[in-house]
């Protein structure tokens, strides 16, 4: 195996998965119900909490010591976030209940977008100095 097959054949597989989950998407769309009664309501909600908060507080530690590993945490941060936010609004009620998860995922929204400005920024590395 040469050498530049080793380096794609990672990616080569990631972008089979996208492919793949398109016909999983449709049969999702298909067969699952439209509704549902969830168990563990209030640990789901929590649980992403959780991880936005650790997420926003190792991004901080590690950005505050000029780790470029604050990157991979904005990263992951980041996408919490707009996860969180998709969440709160598909599962939200209408009248104040939209608006309260609308006014969430603007919250939300610009943690996402202050984590990927962290990611893909030098930032990280001002905090050093």
């Amino acid at each position: 195996m040469t050498e530049t097959v080793r380096k794609k054949w990672p990616w080569v597989l990631l972008g089979a998965a996208a492919v793949l989950l398109v016909p999983w998407m449709v049969v999702l769309a298909l067969t699952l119900p439209d509704s549902t009664e969830v168990g563990n309501w209030p640990l789901a909600w929590i649980g992403l909490d959780v991880l936005m908060a650790t997420g926003c507080a190792t991004t901080a530690l590690l950005g505050l010591r000029g780790d470029p590993r604050a990157r991979l945490t904005a990263s992951a941060t980041a996408s919490v976030a707009v996860l969180d936010a998709w969440f709160d609004i598909t599962t939200a009620g209408t009248g104040a209940p939209l608006a309260e998860a609308l006014l969430c995922a603007v919250a939300e929204g610009a943690l996402a977008g202050a984590c990927g400005y962290l990611a893909v920024g030098k930032e990280w590395r001002t905090a050093r100095r």
